[in-house]
């Protein structure tokens, strides 16, 4: 047999092996479901101040495509109201092996009016292993900003987990109506040993969080009568479902 005639057969061969696999259907996607909250937890800080906050996510979806939502919140325990509150909605599809990019749109209640927010952003790990999630802004005013979350947990033991993490808040116009100045204008950084008690479903933890605002940020707070830096001791749980 000739190689033409050799290398044709091969090919015909080929073929009936792989025409029935593409005619058959698609399995359908698996349907996916989480909720978390990192932080969950009561701060006691300098001058008898006393806040509960939280920060946590859910998702629904796909490998390929995801529903999310993400709020956070600090409640002054000291005069009962919500010093921040945000959630925020977003589509969310991988990139890469370890990055995935998001669009949505994000509400927060501060203290002065209430603001809807354009939002895109990028969830994933760094090298080493830092979780990073950050976003980019655009107000209902066309005011921009941006955060960013980074969080590296060490396992000290199986069940013994050391976890540092930092969050940094950035606009590039002021917006006065909320006490938000252009510039960095916070930053928050935490440090929590946390127990699994069962399974990382359910994680108590102690720790230490300080908070600092910047620029025009710091003026509208001290102007407040408020301090513009504050070292918290906290303890809270980590709930993972």
């Amino acid at each position: 047999m000739s190689i033409f005639a050799r290398g044709f057969s091969k090919v015909v061969i080929s073929l009936g092996i792989l025409l029935p696999a593409v005619a058959t259907a698609e399995e359908p996607a698996n349907i996916y479901y989480g909720f978390q909250m990192e932080e969950f937890e009561y701060r006691y800080g300098e001058g008898g101040e006393e806040v509960f906050a939280f920060d946590g996510d859910a998702f629904v979806g796909t490998d390929e495509l995801k529903l999310r939502w993400e709020g956070n919140g600090e409640y002054d325990l000291n005069i009962e109201k919500f010093e921040t509150l945000s959630n925020q909605l977003s589509l969310q599809t991988p990139i890469s092996d370890f990055w995935d990019i998001k669009g949505g749109v994000r509400y927060t209640s501060p203290e002065g009016p209430d603001r809807w927010y354009a939002a895109v952003g990028l969830s994933g790990l760094a090298p080493q292993w830092f979780e990073v999630d950050t976003n980019l802004f655009l107000s209902e005013k066309g005011d921009f900003s941006a955060d960013l979350d980074a969080e590296y947990p060490v396992l000290l033991t199986n069940y013994l987990i050391l976890t540092t993490s930092a969050s940094v808040d950035v606009a590039f116009s002021s917006d006065p109506e909320i006490g938000v100045g252009s510039g960095v204008n916070s930053v928050e950084a935490g440090l929590r040993l946390s127990y699994d008690v069962w399974d990382r479903t359910f994680s108590p933890y102690v720790g230490v969080v300080y908070e600092r605002k910047f620029g025009q940020t710091a003026n509208f707070v001290e102007a407040e009568g408020e301090s513009a830096d504050i070292w918290f001791a906290v303890i809270g749980a980590k709930l993972m479902f």
